[in-house]
C-alpha cells in the first residue's frame, strides 16, 4: 500500500528540515574557506552558494506555510490530503518554482565545471546549455501548466522529461570531469597521491545528486507519493552537493593543502632502461619516448586549464 499524500508531506518536512540544518552548518564551513580564496572562487562560488541557501531557506519557509494550512488552518475546511492535491495553489506552484530554479542553478555550476575543466572547449558549453534550456523550458512549463483551471495533458511528459535530462546532465557532466582528471593524472605515478582524492570527491558528489534525482523519477513514473517527499528534499541537497565539494577539495579528502604546496614534488617518469629522475644534482640522460611526450602533453594541458587537486573545483 502506498504511502498516502498526507503522510508524504509530514515526512518530506521533516527530512527537508534535517537535511537543511546539514546544509546550513556546511554552508557557513564553506564560506570559511571561500573567504579565504582569491579569484574565482570568491567571485563565483560564494555568490553561488549564497544562493543556493537562499532558495533552500523560501522553499522550507514555503512548505512550513503549506504544512500549517493543511493541518492547522484548513483542516477542518478542506482537509490536508484535498490540501496537498491541488497542485494549482499559489503556494504550491511557488514551491515548485523554487525547486525548479535551484535544480537549473546547481546544474548551469556543473556545466561551468564540466566547461573550465575540458579547456574552455564551445562543444561541451554548447551542449550543455542546450540540455539547460530544454529541460529548464519543460520545467517552468509545468509550472505554467499545473497553474490552469485543467492541467494540459502532457504536463506531465515535460515533467519526465525534466528529470531524465536532470540526471542525464548531472551524470554526464560528472563523467566528463572524472575523465579528464584521469587522462592528466595517469602518467604522474606521484600524481596517483592526489589524483584518487579528487576523483572520489567527483564522483561522490555526481552520485549523490543523481541518485536522489533517479529516487524522485523513480516514485513519478510508478505514480507514489513517494515523490512529494523527494521535492522537498532536493533543494538542501543540490546545496549540500555544492559545499562538499568545495570542502572536500579544500581538505583535499585526508590530506591538507600545505603538505602538498610546501614542498615541490619531482615526476618519476619509469622506462625501460631508463633511471628514475628526480631532483638530484647529479647530471643524468634522460631517453625522450612516445610515453614521455604525451606525459609532457598532458601536463602543459593540465597547467593551462589549472586541473589539480585544489582546481577542480576551482577551475
Amino acid at each position: 500500500m502506498g504511502i498516502p499524500l498526507d503522510k508524504a508531506a509530514l515526512v518530506g518536512l521533516f527530512l527537508q528540515t534535517l537535511f537543511y540544518g546539514v546544509f546550513l552548518t556546511l554552508y557557513w564551513l564553506t564560506l570559511f574557506v571561500l573567504l579565504k580564496k582569491t579569484g574565482i572562487q570568491r567571485q563565483l562560488l560564494i555568490p553561488v552558494g549564497t544562493l543556493l541557501l537562499f532558495i533552500a531557506t523560501a522553499h522550507l519557509i514555503l512548505e512550513f506555510v503549506r504544512a500549517l494550512e493543511a493541518f492547522v488552518f484548513q483542516v477542518n475546511t478542506l482537509g490536508a490530503d484535498a490540501y496537498y492535491s491541488n497542485l494549482a495553489s499559489p503556494l504550491a506552484l511557488a514551491s515548485l518554482a523554487l525547486y525548479i530554479t535551484q535544480t537549473i542553478l546547481a546544474d548551469g555550476v556543473v556545466v561551468w565545471r564540466c566547461y573550465m575543466i575540458h579547456n574552455r572547449r564551445l562543444l561541451v558549453a554548447i551542449l550543455g546549455c542546450i540540455v539547460l534550456l530544454i529541460y529548464g523550458t519543460s520545467g517552468y512549463y509545468v509550472v505554467w501548466s499545473f497553474s490552469r483551471t485543467h492541467p494540459l495533458g502532457n504536463t506531465y511528459i515535460s515533467i519526465t522529461i525534466f528529470y531524465t535530462l536532470t540526471m542525464l546532465i548531472s551524470v554526464s557532466c560528472t563523467t566528463l570531469i572524472a575523465w579528464r582528471i584521469y587522462r592528466t593524472h595517469r602518467f604522474i605515478p606521484k600524481g596517483l597521491a592526489t589524483f584518487l582524492p579528487v576523483f572520489i570527491v567527483v564522483v561522490e558528489s555526481g552520485a549523490l545528486y543523481a541518485t536522489s534525482v533517479l529516487a524522485l523519477l523513480v516514485a513519478t513514473l510508478t505514480g507514489s507519493n513517494a515523490q512529494y517527499i523527494m521535492l522537498t528534499v532536493i533543494p538542501p541537497i543540490v546545496g549540500i552537493t555544492f559545499c562538499l565539494i568545495v570542502l572536500q577539495v579544500h581538505f583535499h579528502v585526508g590530506g591538507s593543502p600545505s603538505e602538498h604546496s610546501a614542498k615541490p614534488r619531482g615526476i618519476l617518469l619509469r622506462e625501460r632502461g631508463v633511471r628514475d629522475t628526480d631532483f638530484s644534482n647529479q647530471p643524468i640522460t634522460v631517453h625522450i619516448t612516445e610515453e614521455t611526450e604525451i606525459v609532457q602533453s598532458d601536463m602543459m594541458r593540465g597547467k593551462n586549464s589549472q586541473l589539480d587537486s585544489e582546481g577542480v573545483f576551482q577551475v
